[in-house]
């Protein structure tokens, strides 16, 4: 990741460059503090690499000073863990952190379409698979107890539950916080503690999308700080603190509304910053931070599709989240640790959200799996010692590899931003920037003659190196070697991302089901689960609700009922999926 270090937080915050939109993204910010049997990972959303110098954020400057940064992150001890994840929409950056791996071997992307990002709204019928290995599994072989606070987003249905997948405790929602919906057509997105669900967004847990006024975060504030309290010098706990206020549509507790110049968007990041500080302040308290290893990132770059009064900057960088240029992959990162990392240091380790999970088995004494690929680094090197090791970062977009990043050498294999039809529609990945042959929206395809940057000279990537130059030919060399290493190694998850099923929204986690008025069993359609993936696999099925004679195509803008389409329509009608697998008559 590169630095990009604001005015209050000398030598302190980092980028981190991500793995595309389908891969891993990578992270800006991260604190140097960690408690030394303990873990705190906080994962916000949306944040954007810059700071702007109007906006006052002293806590997350304070995770500076005693600590330091990784400015090209993507960054036998019994140490508390805490992470601090603040974003909400990217389910690929969660799956890569919990992980260790590139979305396209857990899963967590799709087949649909070419170069394509996938969503998981809640009709979404795959998750992480039951075959991953998720951090807080393992930690548990160590002792830790772990709590999630905030947005889960890897699976809708009930084998998908973070409990089910290492997690002690949790409170949160499956999802971020869309709507409201009318609860007929769609119901409003679920609130959990554990097992139960506790209320729904802009229900019981209401937002007001008018005033941008709602205490969410105030409650995942609260949720942290007893979760601290009762864990401190009882065992070693991970806590993944995973807020989503910074996500359109933005949010923040009364206190903090009209308190940024930066507008609603810089009263949440205010609000979380904040939080932050309660945070380390109470660690400080009950006097484990020396042992609490802590870090801050997010999950992509600014949404400037939101911005400015709904989303961050993403300064110099080209474009932002959705893209695998530079400003959809560098994220914040910032790393805290007093008496282990030294204050106000910045690494320029280039890093991946997958690191986490190997430098968090680290701390707590552990080595990853042995009998699958894991992509993360563990990042203690550089953290403790200032080492630097050579790595590639590989930036996928659905199930293609469009760019990968060796050294200062960005070569871009696919380009493009999103379709005419999307911009038209008046989403803009890249407003007020375009480089010709490079933004565009269509996508253009460079395999046999990458565009190469140099992220030093021109981290805009707006001027590619020229194709006869000997920098250009000597990069190529060395970049074309690890990706080929990369793609003769892989082998692909099965993709979990590539089927919508109304049931999944009936009959999931809603207390007592949730019936749709009008959207009825297809007629004729046999009780047999339908095949969710390629090949007739049952992997994600859903009993009951085969769509019988099809071709069938199921709507993901509109989130309808089965409608039957031809194969043609299957394959060109906007919005409609086409239900992968032979039907049978």
């Amino acid at each position: 990741m590169r630095t990009c270090t604001p005015s209050r937080c000398p030598g302190a915050w980092e980028s981190r460059r991500g793995l595309g939109d389908d891969a891993e993204p990578q992270h800006p910010f991260q604190c140097s503090g960690c408690c030394a049997p303990w873990v705190v990972e906080t994962l916000t959303g949306l944040t954007g690499v810059t700071a702007p110098r109007h906006l006052h954020l002293p806590h997350q400057s304070s995770i500076c000073l005693p600590g330091g940064a990784l400015a090209d992150e993507s960054v036998g001890l019994s140490v508390t863990l805490l992470i601090l994840f603040c974003f909400c929409h990217l389910h690929v950056a969660r799956a890569a952190l919990l992980t260790g791996r590139l979305p396209i071997r857990n899963g967590f992307y799709t087949t649909n379409a070419h170069a394509r990002n996938a969503y998981t709204p809640q009709e979404i019928v795959g998750g992480i698979p039951d075959s991953e290995q998720l951090l807080p599994e393992l930690l548990k072989e160590a002792g830790y107890v772990t709590k999630i606070v905030g947005k889960w987003h890897l699976g809708h249905r009930p084998q998908f539950h973070p409990l089910k997948h290492g997690f002690d405790e949790w409170f949160g929602s499956p999802n971020c916080h869309f709507g409201p919906y009318d609860n007929k057509a769609r119901p409003n997105i679920p609130v959990y503690r554990d097992w139960e669900m506790v209320g729904r967004y802009y229900e019981e847990f209401p937002i007001n999308l008018k005033t941008g006024e709602a205490n969410l975060t105030q409650i995942y504030l609260q949720e942290a700080l007893d979760f601290i309290k009762r864990q401190a010098r009882r065992r070693p706990f991970f806590l993944y603190w995973a807020v989503d206020a910074t996500h359109a549509p933005v949010y923040a507790s009364k206190p903090f509304l009209g308190t940024s110049r930066r507008g609603r968007y810089g009263d949440a990041v205010r609000e979380m910053d904040d939080s932050i500080g309660k945070m380390l302040q109470l660690l400080q308290d009950l006097r484990i931070a020396d042992s609490t290893f802590v870090f801050f990132t997010s999950d992509n770059g600014a949404a400037l599709i939101s911005a400015p009064e709904q989303g961050g900057s993403n300064g110099p960088f080209l474009c932002g989240k959705q893209t695998t240029f530079e400003g959809g992959m560098r994220e914040p990162a910032l790393a805290w640790w007093p008496g282990h990392i030294a204050a106000g240091q910045v690494s320029h380790q280039l890093g991946s959200i997958t690191d986490l999970f190997t430098t968090s088995l680290a701390l707590a004494g552990l080595t990853p799996p042995s009998d699958r690929a894991i992509d993360g680094l563990n990042l203690l090197p550089a953290l403790l010692q200032g080492r630097l090791m050579d790595r590639p970062v590989f930036y996928y977009r659905g199930d293609t590899l469009m760019a990968a990043t060796l050294g200062q050498h960005k070569a871009h294999f696919w380009t493009w931003t999103n379709s005419w039809e999307n911009f038209r529609q008046g989403m803009d990945f890249c407003p007020g920037q375009n480089v010709s042959g490079v933004t565009t929206h269509t996508l253009e395809d460079h395999t046999k003659l990458p565009l190469i940057f140099h992220l030093g000279r021109d981290p805009g990537e707006r001027f590619p190196l020229s194709f006869a130059s000997t920098e250009y030919q000597e990069a190529l060399s060395r970049i074309a070697q690890v990706v080929q290493q990369h793609q003769e190694a892989l082998v692909p998850g099965q993709p979990q991302l590539n089927v919508c099923n109304w049931a999944v929204m009936v009959s999931g986690w809603c207390v007592g089901g949730c019936p749709v008025p009008g959207c009825s069993h297809p007629p004729g359609a046999p009780d047999e689960p339908w095949p969710a993936q390629g090949g007739g696999g049952e992997a994600g099925a859903v009993p009951g609700l085969h769509p019988g004679p099809g071709p069938w195509c199921l709507s993901v803008q509109d989130s309808g009922c089965w409608s039957q389409a031809t194969w043609d329509q299957c394959h060109t009608a906007p919005g409609l999926l086409q239900v992968p697998g032979r039907l049978p008559s």
